[in-house]
């Protein structure tokens, strides 16, 4: 560098001396060399304290003795006042500073470390909820439970049973109360006043005669009319056809009627919601019911047969004993319900009653009767040969 070399501008002044006066510095640690204070440990570490309270997360387990850990900053690591009094050598070499430092782990690091060597250390471990399902229940409790299973599966509901039994129940009342119907109808009063044999009236009474006041007498048990019905008819002579007494008893004959009427037609609206029910709900269950009222039908028929067969007179009393009161239903012969209606057409008529139900009876049980085709054998044996083959 010589005399000709070009000189910065204003270089000849002279340049002012720094300011050296650090009354007006702030308290920083890093400015504490300035003072000349020497700073304490202690304060430096309160003042990194109050810098980062909680930067880092407790450990899960304590440290040990012979490797430490650090939660905050390290003690052996200087502070950024030390490096700026060891001078540009110092923070030059920071491979040195953290060798100096022995590595350490976060509380996050050990959680999952410490929690799998407890696992494994544990000698108990809490049995899963459904290890009672491994535990095979006694001998005996198994039994008691496939038995009350087996049951439960084989046993039928009550419901459908008791409407069978009421089906097999009303069923022959309804034969009987058919068959009656069918007596006391002007049809039955055309065939039996002109059939052969047919006693006639000694008294009188053409067959057209019994034909016409035979009508009134059978109109009068299936109508609303009242016993003037009866009382104000007159024969050819202008005399009362029927006596008090007569009328009287055939009161009481239409009342018993009327009520059988009754009684059948509600035991048919039974009838059929029974049918209507075990058609949902019960397989086979009409005709197990309708087989079964069909042998009670005829079990009835042929029980009331022969006590009649074996004597007429005393079942006809009893009865009339059975319905009517002692007396009011007994007449002379010359009687016009004697005349109308003698002896031969209640035998005819009893045996007419006890043809239809007995006709009746044996037809269902034809048609019910339980072959292997309606009880569903017959598609279990073919399932079965299907299944073999």
């Amino acid at each position: 560098m010589n005399d000709n070399s070009p000189t910065p501008a204003k270089r000849s002044e002279p340049q002012p001396d720094p300011v050296l006066d650090t009354s007006s510095d702030s308290d920083e640690p890093a400015f504490a060399w300035m003072t000349g204070q020497p700073e304490s440990r202690a304060d430096r570490k309160a003042a990194e304290a109050a810098v980062e309270p909680s930067s880092v997360e407790p450990s899960v387990t304590e440290p040990s003795a012979a490797e430490p850990s650090v939660t905050g900053p390290s003690a052996a690591e200087p502070s950024a006042t030390e490096r700026s009094a060891a001078g540009p050598s110092a923070a030059g070499r920071p491979g040195a500073q953290r060798a100096a430092v022995a590595p350490t782990v976060t509380g996050k690091q050990e959680r999952p470390l410490a929690g799998a060597a407890r696992h494994q250390s544990a000698p108990f471990s809490e049995p899963l909820p459904t290890s009672a399902l491994q535990v095979r229940p006694p001998k005996e409790d198994v039994e008691r439970r496939n038995a009350e299973r087996e049951s439960a599966a084989n046993a039928k509901p009550v419901a459908p049973r008791i409407w069978q039994v009421l089906l097999a129940l009303f069923y022959p009342v309804i034969l009987l109360v058919l068959a009656v119907r069918a007596v006391t109808s002007p049809l039955f009063l055309w065939v039996e006043y002109n059939r052969p044999g047919f006693p006639g009236d000694g008294y009188g009474f053409s067959t057209d005669d019994r034909m016409t006041y035979g009508s009134y007498t059978v109109d009068y048990l299936s109508n609303w009319a009242g016993p003037r019905y009866l009382g104000d008819l007159v024969n050819r002579s202008g005399d009362s056809l029927f006596k008090d007494g007569e009328v009287s008893h055939m009161a009481d004959v239409k009342l018993v009627i009327l009520s059988a009427f009754g009684a059948g037609a509600l035991l048919i609206v039974l009838s059929i919601v029974a049918i209507a029910y075990l058609r949902r709900r019960s397989t086979g269950g009409v005709r197990r019911g309708l087989f079964a009222g069909s042998i009670v039908s005829l079990a009835i028929i042929l029980g009331l047969g022969v006590l009649a067969v074996l004597g007429w007179q005393q079942f006809f009393t009893e009865f009339h004993r059975i319905f009517f009161a002692s007396g009011s239903w007994t007449f002379a012969l010359e009687d016009t319900l004697i005349r109308l209606f003698p002896g031969q057409f209640w035998i005819d008529a009893g045996i007419v009653i006890a043809g239809l139900v007995f006709l009746a009876s044996v037809v269902t049980l034809i048609l019910t009767w339980p072959t292997r085709r309606r009880r569903g054998l017959v598609k279990d044996d073919q399932k079965a040969t299907d299944v073999t083959a």
